[in-house]
């Protein structure tokens, strides 16, 4: 009898142990930039590099501070969405549906061991589902968000010695 209670017991346990979330990126179309950075580090140099690129911050969303606020302890988890109101004009002028996709958003997350990684999918990826319908200008467009965001990340991500 004391083995099966103590057979419950750990079946109890286990099952309400915390399990890590999935951490792999999916492949096609995302960028995945592993820093040495602490999250708030690597948030601070984001905003930073958004701005020195010539982009705005538009839009940002986590849930980490709402589960602290709720006493739920999570990994920092940051949504940014960047945009230009000229990208959109351009945009639009192509393609009406395609507009869904903005802002482009990186995303910051924090590492077990304290670093942060940078991630997003690409602007070329995000906006691909409507280039067959729209003008092939809607690919310039993307490639060139594409150079831009590959700059914010750089800019983000550099660690001075």
């Amino acid at each position: 009898m004391k083995v099966a209670t103590l057979g419950i017991w750990l079946l109890a346990l286990i099952l309400s142990a915390p399990v890590a979330a999935e951490s792999r990126w999916p492949e096609q179309g995302w960028q995945v930039m592993p820093t040495p950075l602490a999250y708030e580090e690597l948030l601070e140099a984001l905003h930073e590099a958004v701005e020195a690129e010539g982009m705005f911050v538009v839009t940002e969303a986590g849930p980490t501070e709402a589960a602290a606020n709720r006493g739920v302890t999570i990994p920092g988890n940051r949504v940014v969405g960047v945009f230009r109101n000229d990208y959109a004009v351009r945009i639009l002028r192509l393609s009406v549906p395609a507009m869904i996709e903005a802002p482009m958003r990186f995303y910051v997350t924090e590492n077990d061991d304290g670093s942060a990684t940078l991630s997003w999918k690409t602007p070329t990826h995000l906006l691909s589902p409507y280039m067959e319908a729209a003008d092939e200008e809607l690919e310039t467009v993307a490639r060139e968000l594409d150079t831009l965001f590959a700059a914010i990340a750089q800019r983000a991500t550099e660690v001075s010695d």
